[in-house]
C-alpha cells in the first residue's frame, strides 16, 4: 500500500498533465466563423420549431383519439 502523500502527488501530477493536454488540444480546434455560427444556429432553431410543431400536432391527435374513445 502506498503512503497517502505519494498518492496525492500522483493525482496532482496527473491533473497537471491533463490540463496541459487540454490546452494543447484547444489550440488545434478550428472554431467556426461568425457567419458559420449564425448559419448553424439558424438551422438548429428552424429544426427545433418544426419538431415542436410536429409533436404538438401528434399530441393533439392522440388526445383527440383518446377523448373520442373514452367519452
Amino acid at each position: 500500500m502506498r503512503p497517502k502523500r505519494r498518492e496525492g502527488l500522483v493525482i496532482f501530477t496527473n491533473s497537471v498533465k491533463f490540463l496541459r493536454e487540454v490546452g494543447q488540444e484547444m489550440k488545434r480546434v478550428t472554431w467556426p466563423t461568425p457567419r458559420e455560427l449564425f448559419k448553424y444556429t439558424r438551422t438548429v432553431l428552424v429544426t427545433l420549431i418544426f419538431i415542436t410543431i410536429f409533436f404538438a400536432i401528434v399530441d393533439s391527435g392522440i388526445s383527440y383519439l383518446v377523448e373520442t374513445f373514452l367519452a
